[in-house]
């Protein structure tokens, strides 16, 4: 069970004094507990990482808002951040994966148009969930749909 992992590496980060992973590591236990406490439940695996996902692309964000400030050294911290919570996530689709996958969907949805964006992002949000960037997707479609 992926919480079982996270407070597994919790528990090394803290024998091993590595105070920057394990800061990471709680933000992380504390959005899971967040959620349940939230929504009265238990999470399983597959809501622990829309989780971690959501994490990933918040970081991404201010990654991207402190590059651009001239911030390399927050942006630092956000990069560490994105890779430790993305070691506890599946491993990423490669870009062939993720245009086989699209190309599938689309034939599976028989979409002609960008009118139909919104259903091909839904059934690859559901094939994809916490494999990919989302927002990268959405390019690829975009140009996949709109040749045709």
């Amino acid at each position: 069970m992926l919480q079982t992992r996270i407070k597994e590496a919790m528990k090394s980060a803290m024998k091993a004094g590595e105070k920057q992973r394990l800061t990471v590591i709680r933000s992380m236990m504390a959005g899971i507990k967040q959620r349940e406490i939230d929504e009265r439940i238990s999470l399983d695996d597959r809501e622990i990482v829309s989780v971690l996902d959501k994490m990933v692309k918040q970081r991404r964000e201010s990654l991207k808002q402190y590059r651009g400030a001239g911030r390399d050294d927050l942006a630092d911290i956000e990069e560490f951040e994105i890779q430790e919570i993305q070691s506890f996530l599946p491993a990423e689709l490669s870009s062939e994966e993720i245009n086989q996958i699209i190309g599938e969907v689309v034939n599976e949805i028989g979409a002609t148009s960008i009118k139909d964006m919104g259903k091909v992002m839904g059934s690859l949000k559901s094939k994809m969930h916490g494999r990919a960037d989302m927002s990268k997707v959405s390019a690829v479609v975009k140009t996949v749909l709109g040749e045709k």
